[in-house]
Formats: structure tokens, sequence, C-alpha cells
């Protein structure tokens, strides 16, 4: 079965050979393999990159305390075999039928009675956004219920009726058919997963590997090393999606359970490559406030699901959310071959635009961030049209330690001022050793402004971006004044 993808749907196995589904290629993307059959034709394709959500899935896998999770994902940004062994749910099979009636799942009952869909075309993604909430959170605060519903545009509606059927439907602990049957699909998917054997899909013009193990995956590494490698695809899929690329070999090592741990040591924090952003941030909590700001304004829930931190650090977009403040934390990247490993700070690691130091060996397998003293002030910042959606204008992340109110170290990251994540070297020059003081901020914003000369474009001019990054200098300062 080397040679096929295998997920659950409607309740039973369903297996996709490409050999036999010559429609099909191993990078078709979930939405697309859904709109291709008449029974789940619900998802709706409004953006292809993950912004507008009206093509939200659920998929359930199985965690480490042998239960179900469940998460929303945008499925125009996820491949077929990305979901091999777990369970695909779409707004189809959320009603029951009962004595010829059709019942449906509380989610959608209150949509009807809020008045919360005009036209539908966003309902299925918005009523599945939903029914993730129903399924993680009871009695959900409008926090939680906005960040639920980040990623789903309405242009209709407006959102204030669905967040009420939000807050009028998850009162059940999550209870629903679906918990019923929980037992019958963990069965199914353990029968899926028990085979850890690589899957290989090759055609004549797409090679794809799909290894479950890190020494696999290693070693497709080294004999591939041409080879795209996936594993929250958030950022390739665009190439394909938007670009109408074809990606000739890839490793998707999205299956790869080594690279999802977490752990704590006496000086560290380890962040397996493979944890996505989601699992990340919630790792964060009161260890590492800056990290989790940030990653709580980085794109939807659907998108925090998918992104990983490995995939974040080794695209080194100079718009990656997660760099400045990996730089803040003086993080460091762990890089594995099949006979070798080593460990390189997080500014050495990041060689130009998009260009990194790893070897055609080399997987990234960890990012690891130095734990830091309680007398640091780390703060980090994101300037953007949309702030949860849209990629930064500008973002910074700063690092100070003042002894006695004289600066004895800091660190100014900026993203989306140079072709890389940067350090504002000379300002940060001049601070060290001088008090911090307005006075001295202020002489070093127009020291900040000369250091970079951004680009101009869609998103912004280049004297905004300047502009930007010396307010939010002034920012930190405000927020971590002595006096």
């Amino acid at each position: 079965m080397k040679n096929t993808v295998r997920f659950v749907l409607d309740g039973k196995i369903v297996e996709v050979d490409f050999t036999k589904h010559t429609e099909l290629k191993p990078t078709t993307t979930v939405l697309s393999y859904l709109r291709a059959f008449p029974e789940h034709k619900g998802v709706k394709e409004g953006c292809a990159e993950g912004d507008c959500g009206a093509c939200t899935v659920v998929v359930t896998e199985i965690d480490n305390d042998e239960k179900l999770i469940y998460k929303t994902l945008d499925s125009c940004l996820v491949f077929l075999p990305m979901i091999h062994g777990k369970q695909l749910i779409t707004v189809e099979n959320l009603a029951i039928k009962e004595k010829g009636k059709t019942i449906l799942h509380p989610v959608q009952q209150y949509m009807v009675e809020t008045n919360g869909s005009q036209c539908g075309y966003c309902t299925p993604g918005i009523i599945m956004s939903l029914f993730g909430l129903y399924k993680n959170h009871n009695n959900p605060s409008r926090e939680i219920i906005e960040d639920t519903l980040t990623g789903n545009l309405c242009r209709c509606t407006g959102y204030q009726p669905i967040i009420e059927a939000a807050q009028k439907s998850c009162t059940n602990n999550g209870f629903d058919h679906f918990s019923i049957n929980e037992k019958k699909i963990i069965t199914l998917l353990k029968k899926i997963t028990s085979n850890k054997e690589t899957l290989i899909f090759n055609n004549k013009k797409q090679k794809y590997f799909k290894p479950f193990t890190l020494q696999e995956a290693l070693r497709l590494r080294k004999e591939n090393h041409n080879a795209v490698i996936i594993n929250g695809s958030t950022d390739i899929a665009l190439r394909q999606t938007k670009k109408k690329e074809l990606l000739p070999q890839i490793i998707d090592i999205s299956g790869v359970e080594e690279l999802k741990n977490f752990k704590e040591e006496n000086n560290n924090y380890y962040f397996g490559a493979g944890l996505t952003m989601e699992q990340v941030r919630k790792y964060c909590n009161r260890k590492l406030p800056a990290l989790k700001k940030i990653l709580s304004v980085f794109g939807s829930l659907q998108v925090r699901n998918i992104a990983t931190i490995g995939g974040n650090v080794g695209s080194a977009s100079p718009i990656g959310d997660s760099l400045p403040v990996l730089f803040a934390y003086k993080a460091k990247i762990k890089l594995c071959s099949e006979t070798s490993e080593r460990t390189i700070g997080i500014e050495d690691f990041i060689k130009g635009y998009r260009q990194t130091d790893i070897k055609n060996d080399e997987l990234i397998t960890e990012v690891i961030i130095p734990k830091s003293d309680d007398d640091y002030f780390i703060n980090s910042y994101k300037v953007s049209k949309r702030k949860d959606m849209d990629i930064s204008t500008v973002s910074g992340a700063f690092r100070l330690k003042l002894d006695d109110e004289t600066v004895s170290e800091i660190i100014l990251a900026f993203g989306g001022m140079s072709a890389v994540t940067k350090r504002a070297i000379n300002t940060e020059k001049l601070f060290t050793g001088k008090k911090w003081t307005r006075e001295n901020v202020e002489s070093a914003m127009k020291i900040l402004a000369e250091e970079f000369s951004p680009l101009s474009d869609a998103r912004s001019e280049a004297e905004f971006r300047k502009t930007a990054a010396k307010n939010l200098l002034m920012k930190f300062y405000l927020e971590t004044k002595v006096n």
C-alpha cells in the first residue's frame, strides 16, 4: 500500500491510488479532491491561499492519550498525502438523519436561529470553524470565538450573529454524534497508521515521498538533494495554487512524529521542527510571552494548525513573523543529517533572501530557545493592514537589559526592512552604555531610519516602513521606561 493515500471520510477508509486516479496528482489539494466529487461540494474556493476560510475542513488524528483531536484547516493549502492516517470531516458530515428527518448539528442549528448566514458562500467554512470550536472549547470566551473566526471572511452578514451562534451552541462539552463514534474512528485510523512504510508516489512528472521516521526522512533527503521539503506547506502550496508551478520532487515530513516533541530543560526550551505554530503558541504560555504574542497574530487558527516552526524558520522569509522574535530570544537551530548533527545561531543560519546555511543532506530538527533571566525586557510587534491574516508590513522584536537605568545589552531585530530579518547594529551600538531615556531613544530613531533601505511594494512605501520601525522602537521604550 506504499503508493496509496488512505484516510477516513464518511465513516470509512478511503483509498487514493494515483496510478488509478490519473486525474489526481500527489500535490492535488484536499479542496480540489473534495470539489471533484458531488457528495462534498460544501467546501468553496475563495482565495486558494488560506486567507478567506471558505474551504475550511476539520481533520482528526490520534493524540498521545489515544484520543481524537480536532483541528480546523484550510483545505486549499493541504496536499492529499498530508491527511494520510487522519479523519477528514466536511460540512456534509455534521447533520444526521433520524427517522427520515434531518437533525442539524448544534452549530448549524444556532446559525439558523441567529440568522448567521446570507449569501451562503462562506457559510460552510464558518460552520466548520464553529464545529472545531465546539469540539475544543466549552463556553468559550469572546476572545477565543473571535480567534476561531479570524480566518473566515464574511462580506454579507457581519460577525455578531455568528458569534452569538458560537456562544449558544458550544455548551455541551463537545458531545455529539462524532463523540459516540470515536472508538470506531480510532480503530480505523490505527489500521492505517500501523504501517510505517514510506509512501512513494511517482509519475512521469512528479515524485512525492512521505516518510514516517526521522531516519527515513534523512535518508531520502540525502538521496534527493533537489527535493522541496514540506512540513506544513502553507508557503510551498502557494507555488502551485497561485503560481501554477509544478513541483517535481517533494519530501513531506509532516508525518514524522520525532519532529513534534517539546521539552524544557534547565537552560533551554526545545521545539521540534514539526510542531505547528498553534502547538508552539500553547507551549509558550507564560514561558516565552513575546513569542506567544506574535504567534497569536500569526495567520488564522486554520493556518496555525498547519504551519510549522521549522518551516517558518527554513523559509528565511524577510517577513516571516517568528524570525525577529527568535533573533531577540537568541534562538539556535539544530540541523541533522544521516551522519552528523550541529547547532547554529539563527542569525548565522539565515544567509540571504530565502537562503540558509542548511546543507543538501540536512533537515531542521529543533528550534532551541535559551531561557532568559527575569531582568530582560523582550517584546515583539507586528504592523499589517489585516492584523491576524496579513503578512507583516514591518515587524520588530527587541531585547533589553538595564544596569541601573543604563543599557548593558540590546537587540533590535526587524522584519520587512531588508532582504532578510536584520538587526539594527548601529542603533544598538549607540544605546550600549547609555541611559534608557526618551532623549536617547529619539536620537537613535534618526540613526535607525538610515540603517535600512526597505522596498516600496503593494503593502507599503519605503518611507512608511522607516517611520513604522522608528515608532516601534518608541513603543518599546514607552513600555519599558524605568520612570
